[in-house]
């Protein structure tokens, strides 16, 4: 298990990159054969967390989106000028309206919601346009039935989850995280909208066996499966 082939290094290292196995070795040591390893493993537990984090990325982007369009009484709520969105929000919708043009689709709600990526829906929960009075306080704060905090470190938790995200969509090292402390925030987040979509995610995400599963794949005793 976990063995490698005299000489499999060096077309790794030239497929990969030597940059971007660099973390990997230094965390190793120099060990290249642990180092492949653990940069397998590294792909394992971004992968089985990518499940959690889609559903939380829906579930957020549903439970927002219901709520504005009760605040303004209409399913385009953007649009509605008492929704005062900061510049870089309505950049973003533009270009969600412009993408979706370029595949023959319209830009009616449903698909707008799909199409606009989560770092947008977690800014609804930032600062903005002074969104603690237009938007929390009468609004959004209704789409986490089971919070009782306030908006500034629930939009803290989202935006470690949205790095997290991004960390992962682009293949970099998450290892030196504290993962089963993220894999607790995703729960805790989805569990704050929708207690039946944790218990879902829960039934059928894999993260902790691949968190037991670490020290025997880097040592070469078991296989990493992405």
């Amino acid at each position: 298990m976990g063995v490698y082939m005299d000489g499999e290094f060096e077309d790794l290292l030239a497929a990969f990159s030597a940059a971007r196995m660099e973390p990997y070795l230094k965390h190793c040591n120099g060990d290249v054969a642990k180092a492949f390893r653990l940069y397998a493993w590294n792909l394992e537990v971004s992968a089985a967390l990518s499940g959690p984090l889609g559903c939380l990325e829906v579930a957020l982007r549903n439970a927002l989106h219901e709520q504005l369009v009760t605040l303004v009484g209409r399913s385009d709520w953007w649009r509605d000028r008492r929704v005062d969105l900061h510049d870089v929000a309505k950049g973003l919708l533009a270009e969600a309206a412009a993408n979706l043009a370029k595949r023959g689709k319209p830009a009616v709600p449903d698909a707008m919601v799909a199409e606009l990526h989560f770092g947008f829906w977690v800014a609804l929960l930032g600062k903005g346009r002074n969104y603690e009075t237009t938007l929390w306080r009468p609004a959004l704060r209704h789409a986490f039935p089971n919070y009782s905090g306030g908006r500034l470190p629930l939009h803290k938790q989202l935006d470690s989850m949205r790095y997290l995200r991004n960390r992962i969509a682009h293949a970099e090292p998450i290892h030196r995280r504290h993962l089963k402390a993220d894999h607790g925030t995703i729960l805790d987040l989805i569990g704050r909208i929708s207690p039946p979509a944790v218990e879902f995610v829960r039934r059928h995400d894999r993260v902790e066996q691949v968190l037991r599963r670490r020290r025997a794949v880097c040592d070469g005793d078991a296989d990493p499966q992405f």
